[in-house]
Order: C-alpha cells, then structure tokens, then sequence
C-alpha cells in the first residue's frame, strides 16, 4: 500500500532525497508520493518533522 502526504506538509523537502525509489516529487502546495512508484519502505515518513506521510 502506497503513502500519501497529508495536508500536514510543511515543504521542508526532507523526505524527497530519503526516497529510494523517487516517488516523492514537489507539488504545488505540498510534496507528492506517486503510487505507481512507491514501494512503502515508510523513509519519507522517517524523516519527516511533522508526520505528514502515511499509508494510504
């Protein structure tokens, strides 16, 4: 099951370069996760300040 960032995101961009896969890419007011590429390894939501990335 993929991850999606929540409204939560800051744009901090900690969790892009943490994404073995490059899935994470910057949206227009949050970063994105694609699903077609996301592996759910949970790094995005390692790294992440403020917990926005979570299991679908």
């Amino acid at each position: 099951m993929a991850f999606v960032i929540n409204d939560d995101c800051i744009c901090c961009g900690a969790c892009e370069p943490e994404c073995p896969v490059e899935a994470i890419t910057e949206g227009d007011s949050k970063y994105v996760i694609n699903p077609d590429i996301c592996i759910d390894c949970g790094a995005c939501q390692n790294v992440c300040p403020v917990d926005a990335p979570n299991p679908e």
